[in-house]
């Protein structure tokens, strides 16, 4: 078993460097770690890299967590696998349209190559995503989303909307640019031990949000009202549990998480 506190340790150390040579360092050392995970015991079902276990990350720690190829987490593998295998959303020869916020870069390369996709990344600051591709990533603030009514086919949100201070006009937002058939994503963080959702806007600092929400630019913790909010907001949702389709053998081999839940929403009909 590798010792969690060397990773803790290297956390550490991460929080305190400049964010502008985290990634410089990490690609230095990037050929030393595929080294020590060299082995085949779990495969990234995005990329496809195979090694003896994924690598830590979080805070606290989550074992088997991070892909050291492609940088996908437990959440983004599963959601991988949900569009692929349960959806059927990119074997489709349908043509559909997809918004996309904070879109990470495994994922940006994918749908942007697929010809039957026509994407629209976007963040509110595109300018710290430098990819490589086609599709020109929009500046979009998802409470005020610049798109008409019914625009796409499915939106993908994961882990976006608990940075967000007015997170009820974002799913408001969000309802409005889907379409009557299509489909969302959209995934947050949640506390399962906690009824309610906590947030406390007089709390403005990060060093606040730190201790409040347990990362700086968090603005809530959500709990298990997280499925009304989206409802007050005009969705259908269904709680997918569909890690449970997997063993425990296949759980450790694609690194899901047991906790992650995929929310697929629908636009509720008008009556």
């Amino acid at each position: 078993m590798i010792n969690n506190s060397i990773f803790n340790l290297i956390y550490k150390i991460k929080k305190i460097i400049p964010n502008s040579w985290v990634l410089p360092v990490y690609n230095l050392l990037k050929p030393l770690v595929r080294l020590y995970y060299q082995g085949n015991d779990v495969e990234c079902p995005i990329c496809k890299s195979k090694y003896k276990m994924f690598r830590p990350y979080g805070n606290p720690l989550r074992m088997n967590a991070w892909c050291i190829n492609c940088g996908s987490m437990e959440r983004h593998r599963l959601i991988w696998n949900y569009l692929l295998l349960q959806m059927d959303l990119l074997n489709s020869n349908k043509k559909i349209k997809v918004l996309h916020f904070a879109p990470q870069n495994f994922f940006y390369r994918l749908f942007d190559c697929n010809m039957n996709i026509e994407y629209v990344p976007c963040d509110l600051q595109p300018e710290l995503f430098r990819y490589r591709g086609s599709s020109k990533i929009h500046k979009v603030d998802i409470t005020n989303i610049p798109f008409e009514n019914n625009s796409f086919d499915f939106i993908l949100c994961s882990h976006v909307l608990e940075h967000v201070p007015n997170d009820k006009l974002a799913m408001k937002e969000l309802n409005r640019v889907l379409r009557n058939d299509g489909f969302g994503i959209f995934m947050v963080p949640i506390d399962y031990n906690r009824l309610h959702t906590y947030e406390d806007q007089s709390i403005t600092t990060p060093e606040g949000r730190l201790r409040a929400y347990n990362q700086s630019d968090h603005v809530r913790v959500y709990g298990l009202d997280y499925v009304q909010r989206l409802e007050d907001s005009g969705f259908e949702v269904i709680q997918d549990n569909y890690v449970k389709r997997y063993s425990p053998d296949d759980i450790f081999k694609y690194g899901f998480s047991h906790n992650d839940i995929i929310y697929r929403c629908f636009k509720r009909p008008i009556t």
